[in-house]
């Protein structure tokens, strides 16, 4: 069965699209602890990286690691409202689901640091 939103189009359509990412936004902030935390780590470094005499490809692409975080983050806490919504039974798939997600976000903080640090030492 197809959902009934997907036949609005045109600015209706991305008007309602723009609603359901801020109410994303807020179930994130409100349920997921890793979420703000992310949060707090983004409104910490991304002034930071603005702050840096460096040119504006290497801030770009500081904030943009950044950024990552917070998008894998989303995702990976999509994964575990799916996988907790279809089961809380203990589940070998179940847990294969959340562990990947939380070895994106792994990826995608270790590659902030790698960025920062490449960006800050070899600038």
């Amino acid at each position: 069965m197809e959902s009934p939103y997907k036949g609005k189009t045109g600015l209706r359509r991305l008007w309602n699209a723009f609603g359901y990412s801020l109410d994303g936004f807020r179930a994130a902030y409100r349920h997921e602890d890793a979420f703000r935390q992310e949060v707090l780590l983004a409104a910490i470094l991304i002034p930071l990286a603005l702050w840096f005499p460096l040119d504006h490809l290497s801030k770009a692409m500081m904030i943009g690691s950044v950024l990552l975080v917070l998008i894998v983050e989303l995702l990976n806490s999509a994964v575990e409202a799916t996988v907790d919504r279809i089961s809380l039974d203990s589940h070998a798939l179940a847990k294969r689901a959340k562990d990947i997600g939380s070895a994106a976000v792994l990826v995608s903080l270790l590659n902030v640091l790698v960025v920062w640090y490449l960006m800050l030492t070899v600038s």
